[in-house]
């Protein structure tokens, strides 16, 4: 039986990787530059699954992810809390004083007050063990990345320090993306997009569909429509699967009162 493939963004030892790895047993790992090469490779079936952050626990939602969740015709399969612990990492040989500190800019956020502490320059990356990688090919001596100790193990790097995130309760959410729907859980969760128009009320209208139902929603997350000025989609989180007939009684409901007609569900 052939190994899944699971794509992730960054390069081997990112923080994505170690995800993966948590929640797939044995897989034909795929590293890819972006996110969107992820949801590309996704659409072209040449990977299985594809491991995306969706939100940090300090930083917050990860937008490019929303936004390419809208449009991909993909199936949200399997959630992955991840522990985010950065490392100060340098090549073995270095002696100079520090300068500058290279890796991605969630990263960089989220060690903002250790950098300032420290007068580091923060110069952002693609990926926090791309910029590991990078130091170390290109013998940067006075310069640090910030990544995970797998990271400096995979590179063979030195770690300076460990923990230099500013909170310590530091936690990444993953989607697991894939074609085909899993078996129900028990412990399922669905997601919807929608979007309103810009008038009074249109958004508390859709929530009394909610309400009325008692569906207790879990988050909800705005993002441009990037089509009409001021105009949003909104990303509705709830604790369960919800009966797909119940979703059309709500978006017949919601079009009565003037809303678009625009429901995309995903199964988490």
């Amino acid at each position: 039986m052939a190994m899944e493939r699971v794509a992730f963004q960054g390069e081997r030892g990112a923080f994505s990787e170690m995800a993966t790895l948590q929640y797939f047993s044995r897989p034909t790992l795929v590293p890819l530059r972006t996110f969107h090469d992820i949801f590309s490779s996704m659409q072209n079936d040449t990977i299985d699954f594809g491991v995306v952050p969706i939100e940090n626990s300090i930083e917050g939602s990860i937008n490019e992810v929303y936004d390419l969740l809208l449009d991909a015709d993909l199936v949200v399969s399997g959630e992955i809390y991840q522990r985010i612990r950065h490392c100060l990492i340098v090549n073995k040989d270095t002696n100079s004083l520090l300068k500058t500190v290279y890796s991605h800019p969630q990263a960089l956020a989220q060690c903002r007050h250790f950098l300032q502490q420290n007068g580091l320059d923060a110069v952002s990356t693609y990926d926090t063990a791309g910029a590991v990688k990078m130091i170390k090919e290109k013998g940067i001596m006075d310069g640090a990345a910030i990544a995970s100790r797998r990271a400096a193990e995979l590179y063979d790097m030195k770690i300076l320090q460990e923990g230099i995130e500013d909170k310590k309760n530091n936690f990444t959410r993953f989607f697991v993306l894939s074609h085909s729907k899993t078996k129900s859980t028990g412990r399922d969760r669905s997601s919807i997009i929608l979007s309103v128009k810009h008038m009074p009320g249109s958004l508390c209208s859709i929530l009394e569909e909610f309400a009325k139902r008692h569906i207790n929603l879990t988050k909800l997350e705005s993002r441009p429509t990037k089509e009409t000025p001021w105009e949003y989609n909104f990303y509705v989180n709830q604790n369960f699967i919800w009966i797909i007939h119940q979703i059309w009684i709500v978006q017949m409901n919601y079009v009565s009162k003037g809303g678009k007609r625009n429901l995309i569900l995903w199964l988490e």
